[in-house]
């Protein structure tokens, strides 16, 4: 049987190749795992990537756009109080992502991603600043980023970074 990323890349899907989630679709797989990713910054673009590899009904529960401050809090479980204090574009708001993705939808792991895209800074953060939260069995961390280039390019990389820290945890291994 031909390999998941093999069969993407003869499928030519763009965001497969440009955000590489092949080889969490094969550690999840590997592990009989599921993932849930509630995404404000790259606004469904982690999730389509998932989708746009053979194998992701078996390892994608599904995904959330939470673009507004109010849908974090109303649809991924952020607490008011947590974006009072942190803002949505800090560690606390894509933990507290990842946990209610995953919850949520009932996920082994779940992926919280949110930062600043662009143009303009948010909450004094600069462009390119980016969280991505994962919550799985027993573990949870908080990667922070800096990822300088336009709206397209800052997406694109916080989703492939996410992908690989979460292979890094699927694996047993800190981030």
């Amino acid at each position: 049987m031909e390999s998941p990323a093999n069969l993407a890349a003869d499928m030519g899907d763009p965001l497969v190749s440009a955000t590489e989630p092949e080889a969490l679709v094969s550690a999840l797989l590997a592990r009989r795992q599921t993932v849930a990713i509630a995404e404000s910054l790259t606004a469904g673009m982690a999730s389509a990537a998932i989708g746009g590899m053979p194998g992701a009904s078996e390892v994608m529960r599904g995904g959330l756009v939470v673009y507004a401050t109010e849908a974090k809090a109303s649809l991924a479980g952020v607490a008011e109080e947590t974006l009072a204090q942190h803002g949505a574009v800090s560690a606390e708001t894509a933990i507290e992502l990842a946990r209610g993705a995953r919850k949520l939808l009932g996920a082994d792991w779940g992926l919280g991603l949110t930062g600043v895209a662009g143009p303009d800074e948010q909450e004094g953060k600069p462009v390119g600043t980016a969280f991505v939260g994962i919550a799985g069995p027993g573990r949870e961390s908080v990667l922070e980023l800096s990822v300088p280039g336009p709206r397209w390019d800052v997406r694109v990389a916080v989703s492939r970074r996410a992908f690989a820290a979460l292979v890094v945890e699927v694996d047993g291994q800190q981030v």
